[in-house]
């Protein structure tokens, strides 16, 4: 079983591919976010399980762009996915929105900024069930990075 200790220690790796993909913060791109790292990830042979424990993640990452970091505007997702040995998958979903007060209460399960109470305030936990770990950046007004750490069992 891995512990946070263990993850931590491991949490880089000489990359060993590497794609960048920018596109515009629409509702209909977080299923494109989704398809194109899993189709990335599938170089590395990883269960059903990994594939969509990873999709999910970034779909929860990709939605806190499009919902919360633009709310009424369009603006640009930055997601950078890299495969690096040991088998790590370390995804990086950027924007350029107007970033997150406070980081620490927003990873609080139920937490949510969303005055009208459509969200659950579960994005982060999200994340942090389907990945080893998630790294959280945010400054106020300039924007936000969710960095997902997973790594594939060996085959």
């Amino acid at each position: 079983m891995k512990t946070k200790e263990s993850v931590k220690n491991k949490l880089s790796g000489k990359v060993i591919n590497e794609i960048k993909v920018k596109m515009p913060s629409l509702s209909v791109n977080e299923g494109m976010a989704r398809s194109v790292v899993a189709a990335f990830c599938a170089r590395l042979d990883p269960s059903a399980a990994e594939i969509a424990d990873i999709k999910c993640a970034v779909s929860e990452a990709v939605t806190n762009c499009i919902v919360h970091a633009y709310k009424d505007t369009i603006g640009v997702i930055y997601i950078n996915v890299k495969l690096c040995e040991n088998r790590l998958v370390r995804v990086e979903i950027k924007d350029r929105g107007c970033g997150i007060e406070d980081v620490k209460t927003a990873r609080q399960p139920l937490f949510t900024t969303d005055a009208a109470n459509e969200r659950s305030g579960m994005g982060f936990t999200v994340m942090e069930s389907f990945c080893d770990a998630v790294r959280v950046r945010s400054a106020a007004g300039k924007g936000t990075t969710v960095t997902l750490f997973k790594f594939f069992e060996e085959r």
